[in-house]
């Protein structure tokens, strides 16, 4: 009977401090584990055997590189759910065949290569950054609502795709770079609302 009273007592303990615990957390006070700084650490020694200034050039890409896989798949989710909305469920089978044909193919080397193990069954994942704003603009009564216009959707869509390739093949872009990309992404996100 002592066993189920420790036991009891154990569970009892753990929950007050939890309750004390979350009220030290609120005022600012490190209670348990902190996960950020493991993260931390864990990232300093993969990035150890490497100097410093590319250590900082690597973390600078990182970011940069987050925000642009961040704006790209909301982009894509953009047109998915605008076209569903305007289309119905079977959008994909109105656009363009060349941009259709692409995906498809793009689709079939993913699914040969089984090893690479990833998502495969999006076929609009399988399209290209610089497609993206064709099919919004091959869509525009679905799209013109809501986007200031053409030419300011493919300014924007071509700097940013030139940037994003550069980024995506381990090229170090100067700061000004950097502030463009910020700048044309909160101007999107502020214009269409993501």
């Amino acid at each position: 009977m002592s066993n189920r009273k420790e036991i009891r007592d154990f569970f009892f303990r753990g929950l007050m401090f939890e309750s004390e615990a979350a009220k030290f957390q609120t005022a600012g006070i490190q209670i348990g584990a902190d996960s950020s700084q493991s993260e931390k650490q864990l990232l300093g020694e993969a990035l150890s055997p490497f100097g410093v200034n590319r250590r900082n050039d690597a973390l600078e890409m990182a970011r940069l590189y987050a925000v642009l896989n961040c704006f790209e798949n909301e982009i894509r989710d953009f047109i998915r759910e605008t076209l569903s909305e305007e289309e119905g469920v079977d959008w994909w089978d109105h656009l363009p065949q060349k941009t259709k044909r692409h995906a498809e193919s793009r689709q079939e080397t993913a699914l040969k290569d089984s090893w690479l193990e990833g998502e495969k069954s999006d076929l609009l994942g399988f399209v290209d950054f610089g497609m993206l704003a064709s099919i919004i603009i091959e869509k525009w009564e679905h799209f013109s609502n809501l986007i200031p216009s053409q030419h300011w959707l493919k300014q924007r869509m071509e700097e940013l795709e030139k940037a994003r390739n550069f980024v995506a093949h381990n090229r170090m872009l100067l700061p000004s770079e950097f502030q463009r990309i910020y700048m044309y992404v909160a101007d999107w996100n502020r214009v269409i609302g993501l």
